[in-house]
């Protein structure tokens, strides 16, 4: 029997939830752990995902590119220099001609699920055109929110446009938690869960290293022992169906 890989599509109802430095995190962990991981920026137009991987302005062609049978996928994919098995297929600096339908995009999911064990979709904040692409045919679904009202009520929104998706193949996940709300973390985060109506896959905190990585163009997880980078392999064990702790954050 053929082994296929999964499609997991990572959304936020805003921005400003570190989303794009979740999948780069989470793809490097998996990648670090031997799997085959394809990390897809299906944000047009505002892409950012190469720098948080570090592989800013590698790519010369884009997912449109693939889908619409300009190139093939081999041919625009970029593999990291440091991290084998972490592969980038960037999205279109600018809309051009015809977008691509869900059809064209649920063929190149296809297509990936053949050749990757993981496939993350960064799809652009809010509910519009792309994400909608990144979730059409995706197999699971990670939304990312902080802890902050505004957040919980758009991940609550998100959720909502979600529903084709069965209820064990969407996760939650409580980003850039900061060590003053430690105190009362435990009750933020059973608060984020209750309205979000998720299943919590992870516990992410703010970390000052992230920035500096991105300056620098250096994946967070080849920086050396960073909160955040923990954060992102527990999550990554658990996306694999293994037992990780919520992060306990010092």
């Amino acid at each position: 029997m053929e082994t296929r890989g999964q499609c997991i599509a990572v959304v936020s109802g805003k921005g400003g939830t570190g989303k794009t430095s979740f999948t780069a995190g989470v793809g490097s962990a998996l990648a670090l752990g031997g799997k085959r991981v394809l990390c897809l920026d299906c944000d047009v137009g505002l892409r950012n995902l190469d720098l948080a991987l570090g592989l800013t302005d590698r790519a010369l062609m884009d997912f449109s590119d693939v889908a619409q049978g300009r190139c093939s996928l081999e041919s625009a994919v970029v593999e990291h220099p440091k991290i084998p098995g972490l592969f980038l297929l960037t999205a279109p600096v600018r809309s051009r001609g015809r977008p691509v339908s869900e059809r064209q995009m649920a063929d190149l999911l296809q297509e990936i699920r053949r050749r990757y064990d993981y496939c993350l979709l960064d799809a652009p904040a809010g509910l519009g055109g792309g994400f909608l692409l990144a979730t059409c045919a995706a197999d699971r679904a990670v939304v990312v929110t902080t802890a902050d009202a505004s957040s919980l009520r758009d991940a609550q929104h998100t959720v909502m446009e979600l529903n084709r998706f069965s209820s064990g193949s969407l996760h939650l996940v409580v980003n850039r938690v900061r060590k003053k709300m430690l105190r009362s973390m435990h009750a933020t985060i059973d608060d984020a869960i209750d309205k979000a109506g998720l299943p919590l896959i992870g516990v992410v905190p703010e970390d000052d290293a992230l920035p500096l990585c991105l300056n620098q163009g250096v994946p967070l997880l080849l920086a050396g022992a960073q909160p955040a980078a923990s954060a992102y392999r527990n999550i990554a064990t658990r996306i694999q169906g293994g037992k990780a702790p919520l992060l306990r954050i010092k």
